[in-house]
C-alpha cells in the first residue's frame, strides 16, 4: 500500500511533466503523419525542450528511422511507444540501490550546490536508513552556516541519531576527522557527512571537498564511500552541468534528485541517466519525511509518460 500511495505521489508531482510532454507529443503526431524529416527535426526539438537532452533525442530518432525501414512503424503515434521504451531500458540501468550492509561501518559523503535540499535530503536519508535496521551518526561538515548545523542537529532529534559538530567557521575536514575516529574505534553503522553548498564552478571550494574525501580515504582506507550529489531537479539542463562538474572532481558515485513534485523538468532524469551513467539512487517527491524513496525506473516511466 506504501508503495502504491508513493507512485501516485510520483505520478502527481510528475505531472507537469507528464501533460507537457504528453500534449506536445498528442500535438505532434495528430492525424497519421507521415515520418518525414519535418517530423524528426520537431520530435528532436520537442524531446529536448523536455529536458531529455540532444543525445537522447538522436539515439530515440535513430531507432525510429531503423523501425520504419524495417516496417515496424507505419502510425507517427507508434514514436510514443518507441519513447517509452527507450526510456525504461535507459532507466533500468540507472536503478541501482545502495547496497549497504549491517552491522559494517560505511561512509556516505554529500555534496551539492546551495539550495539543493542537501540537508533536508540527509535527515530523510537517516530516517530511512534507520528504519531499516542501521546504526546512523550524522557528520555536521558544513562549517560556513551555523543554520546548516543546527538544521542538522534538528534532524538529529528527529530521527533519534547522534550528530558530531564542531564550532561554526571550523575546519570541515577536522570534523570528518573525528567521524571517521568514530568507525575506528568501533562504530558499525552508516555515518552520513553534510558538506557545505558550494558552486559546481568554485575551484577553492571544489578542493576543499577533495581535502574532506582525502581524509575519508586516508583514515579508513578500507572503506570505499559513497559520494552522493544532491540534485535540485527543477533546474533542469543546470543539474547536468553541476553532476558533470562533481564528477569529473570529486568523484561522485551516486545521484539523489530532489524536489521532483511540482516540476515541469522532471525529464532531466532521463538527460542525467544517458550522458553520466551515474546510479540514480534515491529521488524526492515532497517535503514529508517519508518522501525519499529508492528510485524505480518502472514507476518514474510511468508517471511521466502514462
Amino acid at each position: 500500500m506504501a508503495q502504491k500511495s508513493f507512485l501516485e505521489k510520483l505520478k502527481t508531482g510528475l505531472s507537469k511533466t507528464r501533460d507537457a510532454l504528453t500534449r506536445n507529443l498528442d500535438d505532434l503526431f495528430f492525424g497519421k503523419r507521415v515520418l518525414d524529416h519535418a517530423l524528426f527535426e520537431e520530435l528532436e526539438e520537442l524531446l529536448i525542450a523536455a529536458d531529455m537532452g540532444p543525445q537522447f533525442a538522436a539515439d530515440l530518432i535513430e531507432e525510429v528511422k531503423r523501425r520504419a525501414k524495417r516496417n515496424e512503424l507505419d502510425d507517427a503515434r507508434q514514436i510514443k511507444k518507441v519513447l517509452q521504451e527507450r526510456m525504461m531500458d535507459l532507466l533500468r540501468n540507472m536503478e541501482k540501490p545502495l547496497v549497504i550492509p549491517r552491522g559494517e561501518p560505511f561512509v556516505l559523503m554529500t555534496v551539492g550546490v546551495n539550495g539543493s535540499g542537501k540537508t533536508t535530503t540527509i535527515g530523510k536519508l537517516a530516517r530511512l536508513l534507520k528504519n531499516e535496521g542501521h546504526d546512523v551518526l550524522l557528520v555536521a561538515a558544513d562549517t560556513f552556516r551555523a543554520a546548516a548545523v543546527e538544521q542538522l542537529e534538528i534532524w538529529g532529534r528527529r530521527v533519534g541519531v547522534s550528530v558530531i559538530k564542531h564550532q561554526t567557521s571550523a575546519d570541515p575536514a577536522a570534523v570528518v576527522f573525528d567521524a571517521m575516529a568514530k568507525i575506528k574505534a568501533g562504530f558499525r553503522g552508516v555515518v552520513i557527512i553534510d558538506t557545505a553548498g558550494r558552486l559546481h564552478t568554485r575551484v577553492n571550494l571544489m578542493e576543499e571537498l577533495k581535502k574532506v574525501r582525502r581524509i575519508i580515504q586516508r583514515e579508513v582506507p578500507e572503506i570505499a564511500p559513497e559520494v552522493l550529489l544532491i540534485l535540485d531537479a527543477t533546474t533542469g539542463q543546470n543539474a547536468v552541468a553541476q553532476a558533470k562538474t562533481f564528477k569529473d572532481e570529486i568523484g561522485v558515485t551516486g545521484i539523489v534528485l530532489t524536489k521532483l513534485d511540482g516540476t515541469s523538468k522532471g525529464g532531466v532524469v532521463v538527460r542525467i541517466a544517458g550522458e553520466l551513467a551515474l546510479p540514480i539512487r534515491y529521488i524526492g517527491v515532497g517535503e514529508g519525511p517519508d518522501d525519499l524513496r529508492v528510485f524505480n525506473s518502472a514507476d518514474f516511466a510511468k508517471a511521466i509518460l502514462e
